[in-house]
């Protein structure tokens, strides 16, 4: 669960702001903390303090919508929670902008872009005339990274920033454009808008984290190490910059920090059981499985979302048991809404697949697996998902390799000293490039395929990484795993790159040829032609072409 969840720390940490400013002192005084208790990710907090709210003044249709509104920016968003929230507040006034754009915020996330348009109407409606809902109908078009509008969040936030001049902008109205900016990609102008936070927000931790976040995403680690520093530095009770910590050293598998970084975050969120299933993904994240069997556990029977047996899918996944991971995942499947399926549930269960292909003794039922494991992946891979590093955990499934065989296997000086330097800069592509070499030269197979791994992480289109990784897989007797990373080398080479590959092309092409011989001779012998065009005298590509025309 490497990068989706780790990544997440750069979406949901970043949510809402610390300040809000009400005409009403003691009510905004309440409205301010729950706002507080959001930021600080103490959803269970900020939910009982605008249920208190509500029943203070049961007749103020807009703390339905705060209410409503927690549910969304949750870690899980609860759809059905938070529209019946909207839909309360609509009751008492049709008229409420927020609780509308709250409805539409529902069918956003819920993947109806035709949301957008509904939100659009409403602003309109409201003549632009308050700034809180043109912030909130900005928030709306950021909550959801699959489905928002950046560009035009961008101008009902700034419309919104513009219109609250008079009175003092909110830390969370800048927070938000720095979000819109973060979706559009614009590290430059989101950074800007958190600078302009900076300087009104009370609490310099939410700023500090959400820079520190921001770098992580640049991968410039030592800013981001900075700034999560100085957050801790100065709000050490503010658990988002834990969890921003612990990403970072989930990022340099340092595993054991991490997990300080982890008790550290719930220690100080609170334990609203949605918090608590984060907590236990960023322990399977960090391969902690005991801590994260034993934290959803704890809430397992606390949570009606079904969300709980998608994660408790994942942990069995990593704790070897396949069909107790297929089960759960199959209870998550039929039990959530169609728009919360996402091509990472595709992937996890076409890993489990390939588990239970491993220990399947039936030759047609394994081959059906076989062929499921690959055709679900491939979505997942198709989608660009990150929730795993696919390639990487098929190889673990199929072949046992994980961290703890790489520092069983053989090392060096060398070795040694190149990983304390990666770890440093772990994005340094020269150093990687010498420790996965270190490690072929030591015939450590295991740390030779995840390095090449990180190496083709970091430079995906560089096509002697998969050559390399596919001869690492091949000396592990992972033929299956080697045979596609031959296969993405072929694909990946350019035609002006040809005439300096001809000889790994001519080999690799002779290795697809021969895991195919028996499954697809048709296809073998092209392969195999393919080999000797570039390689005319590879004795070894002439014996299988005269065997396959046989």
């Amino acid at each position: 669960m490497k990068t989706e969840y780790i990544m997440n720390l750069t979406r949901r940490v970043v949510l809402t702001a610390a300040v809000g400013f009400f005409t009403n002192l003691t009510f905004a005084q309440s409205v301010q903390d729950g706002i507080n208790f959001v930021d600080s990710q103490k959803y269970a907090k900020a939910k009982q303090n605008f249920t208190d709210l509500i029943n203070q003044n049961p007749k103020d249709a807009s703390n339905f919508f705060y209410l409503g509104n927690i549910y969304l920016t949750q870690f899980d968003p609860n759809f059905k929670e938070a529209q019946d929230s909207f839909n309360k507040g609509l009751a008492l006034d049709p008229k409420s902008y927020l609780n509308k754009i709250g409805l539409a915020s529902v069918k956003l996330g819920k993947g109806d872009r035709s949301a957008i348009a509904e939100i659009q109407q409403i602003v309109k409606d409201s003549k632009e005339k308050d700034a809180e809902v043109l912030f909130r109908a900005g928030e709306a078009l950021t909550l959801f990274e699959k489905n928002n509008s950046p560009d035009l969040a961008i101008s009902y936030l700034n419309k919104a920033i513009e219109k609250a001049q008079k009175n003092g902008v909110p830390a969370h109205y800048y927070y938000s454009l720095g979000d819109a900016y973060r979706l559009k990609k614009d590290p430059g102008n989101a950074m800007s808008a958190y600078d302009k936070a900076e300087v009104v927000a009370k609490n310099k931790a939410s700023v500090y984290t959400r820079k520190g976040t921001l770098w992580i995403a640049a991968q410039q680690w030592q800013q981001a190490k900075q700034n999560i520093d100085k957050a801790i530095a100065v709000d050490p009770t503010y658990a988002p910059a834990y969890k921003a910590l612990a990403g970072f050293n989930i990022k340099y598998q340092k595993n054991a920090e991490a997990t300080q970084n982890l008790i550290n975050y719930t220690k100080y969120a609170d334990e609203d059981p949605y918090t608590q299933l984060e907590i236990a993904k960023l322990y399977f994240t960090n391969e902690d499985y005991a801590n994260a069997k034993t934290t959803l556990n704890a809430v397992f029977d606390k949570v009606n979302d079904p969300i709980k047996y998608k994660l408790r899918a994942y942990i069995l996944y990593g704790e070897g048991d396949y069909i107790g991971a297929k089960q759960n995942m199959d209870l998550f499947i039929s039990q959530a809404d169609k728009s919360r399926v996402q091509p990472s549930d595709e992937g996890l269960q076409g890993l489990i697949a390939a588990g239970m292909a491993k220990g399947e003794k039936d030759a047609a039922k394994k081959a059906q697996l076989d062929a499921i494991a690959q055709q679900k992946i491939a979505i997942a891979k198709a989608a660009k998902d990150e929730t795993l590093k696919w390639d990487e955990e098929l190889a673990k499934v199929k072949g046992g390799i994980n961290s703890a065989s790489v520092e069983q296997g053989p090392t060096s000086p060398a070795i040694e000293a190149l990983k304390k330097k990666i770890a440093e800069n772990p994005s340094d592509t020269d150093s990687l490039y010498k420790l996965a070499t270190e490690y072929q030269n030591v015939q450590n197979w295991n740390g030779a395929i995840l390095t090449w791994g990180k190496m083709i992480s970091a430079l995906p289109e560089w096509a002697p990484a998969y050559y390399s990784q596919g001869y690492a897989y091949q000396q592990a007797k992972n033929n299956d795993m080697a045979k596609a990373s031959y296969e993405k080398f072929i694909s990946l080479v350019k035609p002006a790159e040809i005439e300096a590959n001809k000889p790994s092309l001519g080999y690799a092409y002779f290795f697809v040829a021969f895991m195919e011989k028996d499954t697809n001779p048709e296809k073998a012998k092209q392969d195999v032609a393919k080999s000797l065009e570039y390689e005319p005298t590879y004795q070894d590509a002439i014996n299988l072409q005269k065997a396959l025309n046989k």
